[in-house]
């Protein structure tokens, strides 16, 4: 697995565990063991995720929610839910990753963390955000 992804699935895991406890990266990071013997690489470029998602997470969640109109977020499954707001983050501001690139990495973490029909969810709330034209915003 390349250290990208593992930055990714690290994000994933601490957003996941911010979102049911609300503990700051800081505590979470002290206490995931995944996390302690993850490569520097993907140290930085999760905690780089994971804060970033969440400073920006009302933007986020504001564009999720108009993204999946038929579907309320906190109905989502939560691993959805933090797989897509990750997703999300990289698209509005990561301009290096390509949005393919951000769109394949969720897809696949989704068959890897989430339900049967999760990947086909992310793939086209992501697909149909990217369609529309707000990924990269100047």
């Amino acid at each position: 697995m390349g250290v990208r992804r593992r930055a990714r699935e690290l994000a994933l895991q601490m957003l996941y565990q911010h979102e049911l406890t609300g503990e700051p990266p800081e505590a979470i990071q002290s206490d995931f063991e995944v996390w302690k013997t993850a490569p520097e690489a993907a140290q930085l470029f999760a905690d780089e995720l994971l804060r970033g998602t969440l400073e920006h997470l009302e933007e986020i969640d504001g564009l999720l929610a108009r993204q999946t109109a038929h579907w309320k977020l906190d109905r989502l499954a939560a691993v959805d839910r933090n797989i897509l707001r990750i997703a999300m983050f990289e698209l509005l501001y990561h301009r290096e990753t390509p949005p393919a690139v951000v769109i394949d990495e969720a897809i696949e973490i989704a068959k890897r963390f989430g339900a049967e029909e999760s990947s086909r969810f992310v793939n086209g709330v992501l697909d149909g955000f990217v369609k529309r034209g707000r990924a990269h915003p100047e």
